[in-house]
């Protein structure tokens, strides 16, 4: 029987989970900017982009919120149909094809869009260049870049016909309301991070790993936002998706993985590591070796699963004993410590405390303040009050632990910190005891000088005082005299607050709603109030529809998962520190 172009053509397979039952869709949400980006390319004088990134970090989901609702065309390439001709444009085509009979059935499309083009067969791929050099169809092409891309297709964007936007993992709080969809909560501060850090982009893979949560019952029962703790649970998606490690069975290239999972990193001039199983192993991608002579593994991941993989005499040989793993983590704390002394808490490792308090261990009280500290000073609240949390759980009455569980819930102002009088306002408090970029936000502040105060708050930034800098580009925006300067700054304000897990600070206090139209305002206060889309929609003299599309866009820029958070995101600044 012959297979015929049409017959070749796949749908895309419904995601399931562990149990088999349909996974509803997850809400789009942290990828604003690049859609405006590409909406804005698919207008005007616009003839649309290349968006490229790794399997699994959302590329077909952006593009198919960025083509909803015009005249698209879509078509999609698939690993089984990559030997028959234009068999990716087969339901659009006739039969027989020609290269120039196929580009002038197509040339009436306005819109189209390519998924999986790295999948295309050649002649397909053919077709798409020429509609590209004509010019004539917007093109959005979607190329996962860790495969082989037809040259045809490459050519889009190093022959310059189209831009092309590479796609960024999405940020760690955008992956915690994609988790807080699946679930009646949202996961706890430490348990989002675990997560996300093990995904490492990968958004399928996130999805995998929370159904496997769910499938084992390794959450933990407490009310409220769920948590995880203890060994990765091995189902056939996770070994499906790391068959790749599990599965090596080299000499000596699984005993150094296994190495790497209960104690990277390893000194690469260690005398009974295998040199060439080394240097095999990096070939695979499997582990990569830093500037300073150390071996780690290449993913995240890796080392929980092959933890979990060993069996219990592999464990115990293996694993870290007591006292060794106590030094490892005095080095980490004395690392964050040094940091924190130096004014720069920008992303720092700490691989041995984030294993433990997954795996659910007894965190010494001490680090775990210290990490609370580390995570307040990044803005990252949520964390800190986790962290303190932690070492409340070794030693309930530990003072580090009780104050910086204070401290992370605690308005500026309330904890004496000289700082805190910049933050509220009122720099001149601070009399000389600042020094650094904190005094010279304290000076900026003091002289209205919105430039200043932009460039304190980038460096602020800059050295992970992410908080911090929002609050400091909030202050610029009415310092600053030039419109365009106070909207850049109002923009940058709004997107460092976001990364800081929706901090309440007055500083901050109503710059949200400065994002939304003024429309969009009167509508969010009215849902915030509790009318319902009718009534709003009748006290506005609006359709349903339109006051649903209002605020749909309103919790895009608020960032609101859901309409329960818009009472919080209005109130005035005084209900909400009374």
């Amino acid at each position: 029987m012959t297979t015929s172009r049409r017959d070749a053509i796949e749908p895309h397979e419904i995601p399931r989970g562990e149990v088999g039952r349909p996974l509803r869709p997850w809400p789009f949400t942290g990828r604003e900017d690049e859609l405006d980006l590409i909406q804005r390319s698919l207008s005007g004088a616009g003839r649309g982009l290349v968006l490229t990134g790794p399997s699994g970090r959302g590329k077909t989901r952006l593009a198919t919120e960025a083509v909803h609702g015009r005249d698209c065309v879509r078509v999609t390439g698939t690993p089984h149909s990559r030997h028959l001709p234009f068999a990716a444009f087969a339901r659009l085509l006739p039969e027989p094809v020609t290269l120039h009979r196929a580009l002038h059935q197509l040339s009436g499309t306005r819109t189209l869009l390519v998924d999986d083009a790295h999948l295309l067969d050649d002649a397909s791929a053919a077709l798409l260049h020429q509609i590209a050099v004509h010019g004539q169809t917007r093109l959005l092409v979607v190329v996962t870049d860790d495969e082989p891309v037809p040259a045809a297709v490459s050519r889009l964007w190093t022959g310059e016909l189209l831009p092309r936007l590479a796609l960024t993992p999405l940020p760690r709080e955008e992956t915690t309301r994609l988790l807080s969809a699946d679930a009646d909560s949202g996961p706890e501060p430490l348990t989002a991070k675990w997560l996300h850090r093990l995904c490492d982009g990968d958004l399928r893979l996130l999805r995998e790993l929370a159904e496997a949560v769910r499938a084992s019952g390794r959450r933990t029962g407490a009310p409220g936002p769920w948590a995880v703790r203890g060994p990765l649970p091995l189902t056939p998606a996770v070994r499906r998706h790391l068959a790749h490690v599990l599965d090596c069975a080299r000499p000596g290239e699984r005993e150094i993985l296994d190495r790497l999972a209960f104690a990277e990193p390893l000194p690469l001039a260690a005398d009974d590591l295998d040199l060439s199983a080394l240097e095999q192993l990096e070939a695979d991608g499997l582990i990569h070796a830093d500037d300073h002579g150390r071996i780690r593994l290449a993913r995240p991941l890796h080392g929980p699963v092959l933890r979990s993989a060993a069996g219990r005499l592999r464990t115990r040989r293996l694993a870290r004993p007591p006292e060794e793993r106590a030094l490892a983590l005095d080095a980490e704390a004395a690392a964050l410590a040094e940091r924190i002394e130096r004014a720069d808490v920008s992303v720092a490792e700490a691989p041995v405390g984030d294993w433990l308090v997954g795996e659910g261990a007894r965190i010494p009280a001490r680090y775990a303040a210290l990490r609370a500290r580390y995570a307040r000073l990044r803005g990252e609240l949520r964390e800190a009050a986790a962290w303190a949390r932690e070492g409340l759980r070794t030693d309930p009455a530990d003072h580090p632990c009780r104050t910086e569980l204070a401290r992370a819930g605690a308005l500026p102002g309330t904890n004496g910190d000289p700082y805190d009088a910049v933050r509220l306002g009122t720099p001149e408090r601070a009399g000389d005891r600042l020094t650094g970029v904190f005094a010279d936000h304290a000076d900026a502040l003091v002289r209205a000088d919105g430039p200043a105060l932009d460039r304190v708050a980038e460096e602020l930034r800059r050295r992970g005082f992410l908080l911090f800098a929002a609050e400091a580009y909030a202050q610029a925006v009415p310092a600053h005299r030039e419109p365009l300067a106070a909207r850049t700054a109002r923009t940058r304000a709004v997107a460092l607050a976001r990364r800081c897990e929706d901090p309440d600070t007055p500083a901050l206090a109503g710059l949200v709603l400065g994002e939304l139209t003024v429309r969009q305002r009167q509508i969010v206060a009215l849902a915030a109030a509790g009318l319902s889309n009718r009534q709003i929609a009748e006290r506005l003299t609006l359709s349903v529809r339109t006051v649903g599309n209002h605020l749909y866009g309103a919790y895009t820029r608020l960032g609101a998962p859901s309409r329960s958070h818009l009472p919080r995101l209005t109130e005035p600044l005084e209900a909400r520190s009374a």
